[in-house]
């Protein structure tokens, strides 16, 4: 663990320009790690946005070739009152560990590189062969990886992705996620007035920045959780009978993930929808914060004249980026009340992804992961996005194997992230039984 803590300790926040510094320090300590362990070819690729890392070992002839991909950035910890421990200065309790990045993904990305540098220590070679690609702004947008994937895709040949960056469904219970929601990242940006205006001498008759927001937004989506797009749904593929049947068998309880997972009075949603279906295979549209006017301590009566709101929306398969952003455009224009203008900032974007679980590297991952955990694997679907697997999958042909080893409950992109210590070992055991597995013919 002293290696994994040590990454830890970096905050490589990559969406603040204040830990810039940082990210490339992280960077650096991967760099340094994987030439130790063994790999070859390492290197800091440098281009716009953070650095990517290297590495490839390739002396397996005639075996499958693997790509391993994570990404060592990590999401801003605040607020930092709520972490019990420093969230940069990792601290193990009850049998997890605790820090920003633990298991998104410093924790996950760290069982790859631990499995191939065991192997390579136990044995002195590698039964497949493989490529790292390592990444810095996942957290951020992930524009440097996607110009050099693209660019590039003839040198990063591989018969399939393997990434560790998702969950399992339960503790004790091995998973491989096959299917990821895509995402349409931006800002909702509302102009009214020219200036912040007094609320009394100007109150009744200037626009108000910050209202409108709320009134684009209560318009875009209704209280039972209905997006109101016109033509959003218009693309959306709903599961098989087949996966529906599997999701019905997953040990689940509905009140206990209220309780223990969101901590909330009810769920939200739409209410007619399943819920693994409205989380896993149902676009969504999220508001996570406004900024305008006056939000300070004390009093201020103005009227605000401009304001800023980050948006979301989850896409499923068969929806496309591009109408979804066309759609959205037009229906903030549509709810825009009198008197401002509201434009839409894209940021990100990327659409969804699904994997064939009948592929042979999916289901040799799946055997693996039985092998350690003693327990059948399970196929489900993850409501976030990876925007890497699409690309993968057009540039590369290549099918990404996600064998996730966090838990539920882990926190991340909230305080006090964790892993379990468990899993990190398990998980390490469980990659290096699917490299064995995976240089064996069918």
């Amino acid at each position: 663990m002293k290696d994994l803590i040590e990454f830890l300790r970096i905050p490589s926040v990559s969406a603040s320009p204040e830990h810039a510094g940082d990210v490339r320090r992280a960077s650096e300590f991967v760099h340094d790690w994987l030439a130790a362990a063994g790999l070859e070819h390492v290197a800091i690729i440098e281009g716009r946005g953070h650095p990517l890392v290297y590495a490839d070992w390739l002396h397996a002839p005639a075996k499958p070739t693997l790509l391993l991909y994570g990404h060592y950035d990590v999401q801003p910890p605040d607020p930092l009152e709520e972490w019990i421990s420093p969230p940069f200065e990792p601290a193990v309790r009850d049998g997890n560990l605790y820090a920003r990045g633990a298991a998104d993904d410093k924790g996950q990305l760290y069982i790859l590189m631990e499995a191939v540098r065991r192997v390579l220590r136990e044995r002195g070679k590698l039964p497949v062969n493989v490529r790292f690609l390592i990444e810095g702004e996942e957290e951020s947008g992930g524009d440097h990886i996607e110009e050099y994937v693209k660019a590039r895709a003839g040198e990063l040949s591989a018969d399939a992705a393997v990434i560790c960056d998702t969950a399992m469904f339960a503790p004790d219970l091995p998973t491989l996620t096959i299917g990821l929601r895509g995402i349409v990242y931006g800002e909702i940006h509302v102009e009214g007035a020219r200036t912040d205006l007094h609320s009394g001498d100007y109150g009744g008759a200037a626009p108000n920045a910050v209202e409108a927001a709320a009134q684009i937004i209560a318009a875009l989506k209704d209280r039972d959780g209905h997006i109101r797009i016109p033509g959003l749904y218009d693309r959306v593929r709903p599961p098989s009978d087949a996966e529906r049947s599997t999701w019905k068998r997953l040990p689940f309880n509905a009140e206990v993930y209220r309780k223990t997972e969101i901590g909330s009075t009810a769920l939200a949603g739409e209410p007619e929808i399943p819920l693994f279906e409205r989380i896993w295979a149902r676009p969504t549209l999220e508001v996570h914060g406004i900024r305008g006017g006056f939000t300070g301590e004390g009093s201020k009566t103005v009227i605000p004249a401009r304001s800023v709101t980050k948006i979301s929306l989850r896409l499923v398969p068969d929806q496309r980026p591009d109408e979804v952003i066309g759609e959205l455009e037009s229906a903030i224009a549509a709810a825009a009340p009198r008197g401002v203008k509201a434009t839409f900032k894209l940021l990100s974007s990327a659409p969804a992804s699904m994997v064939d679980p009948s592929n042979p590297f999916v289901r040799k991952a799946a055997q693996a992961m039985q092998k350690v955990f003693g327990n059948e694997t399970v196929y489900v679907r993850c409501g976030g996005s990876i925007p890497i697997v699409g690309l993968f999958e057009e540039k590369l042909h290549a099918p990404s194997v996600m064998m996730g080893f966090g838990l539920p409950d882990d926190n991340i992109h909230a305080p006090n992230e964790k892993m379990s210590v468990r899993n990190v070992e398990r998980g390490i055991e469980s990659v290096i039984a699917y490299f064995d597995l995976a240089s064996a013919a069918d």
